[in-house]
């Protein structure tokens, strides 16, 4: 593998970039995790294996194989609840990349 080097910027709150050319080189992915070792040589990164859920693993196939099975039951959502559903979220501004704040259990 050819040698890389790329610089990033530290935000005010600890925050970077991984450099597109670091993230392609490490085979990560957007919500992809990296782990970051610091020893008496320097310090490296790694791509982190997420490991999957086997619970959500079992719902997505069964999910598929329902809607394999039985296309004719799958509706779309009625007018009025779309219409609920926008305005109980008019105006509300999500960032999917912005830090959580507090403690999350997942």
């Amino acid at each position: 593998m050819p040698s890389i080097e790329k610089v990033a910027t530290i935000t005010a709150k600890g925050q970077t970039t991984i450099p597109k050319a670091v993230r392609q080189a490490l085979g990560a992915d957007y919500g992809g995790k990296i782990a970051y070792r610091i020893d008496e040589h320097g310090v490296s990164l790694h791509r982190v294996e997420t490991p999957e859920d086997p619970a959500l693993g079992a719902f997505l196939e069964f999910l598929a194989t329902d809607i394999r099975d039985h296309p004719e039951r799958i509706q779309s959502i009625s007018s009025e609840l779309r219409a609920r559903i926008e305005a109980l979220t008019a105006g509300l501004e999500i960032d999917l990349n912005a830090p959580i704040d507090g403690t999350v259990a997942l």
